[in-house]
């Protein structure tokens, strides 16, 4: 069971999922939340209220992985030019093409969004994986042990 400042906590932490804030805005002092965050997080039962909050709000938004994915691909066709530039229209309440002054119809080519938005779907696959080098002189000294001495 939660007190009502550990369940402040809990909701505060998922604006920015800064603890020292959410402790702050929490009510707690402004000399140990970082401690006290640091506290509360490691709780079972504060990540487990933090967890249930966060999938609440996932389902009543019905933002999940599946979504993300869609508008991720969505923002690469628009980026790559696949799809039109549109534009809402007030007086037919729609949204249309917007069209050029030679009436053709706008294609925008944003190769940074499209990169980007790819990369975001490539990572999702795991087709990325990040590899670093490291160099330098290292020692090693390796004794073995004889077990028959």
């Amino acid at each position: 069971m939660l007190t009502p400042k550990q369940q402040r906590f809990c909701q505060e932490y998922l604006i920015d999922l800064n603890g020292t804030q959410a402790a702050i805005r929490a009510g707690y002092s402004k000399k140990t939340a970082n401690e006290q965050s640091s506290q509360l997080l490691a709780k079972l039962n504060i990540q487990t209220e933090i967890s249930k909050i966060r999938d609440e709000r996932a389902k009543a938004t019905a933002l999940n992985a599946q979504w993300v994915i869609e508008n991720l691909e969505e923002v690469s066709q628009r980026c790559m030019q696949k799809v039109p530039v549109v534009k809402y229209d007030r007086e037919k309440r729609c949204m249309k093409q917007v069209i050029d002054e030679d009436g053709e119809g706008v294609w925008q080519f944003d190769s940074a969004g499209a990169n980007r938005a790819l990369e975001l779907l490539g990572k999702h696959l795991g087709m990325f994986t990040e590899r670093h080098e490291l160099t330098g002189d290292v020692n090693i000294k390796v004794t073995f042990k004889d077990d028959n001495d």
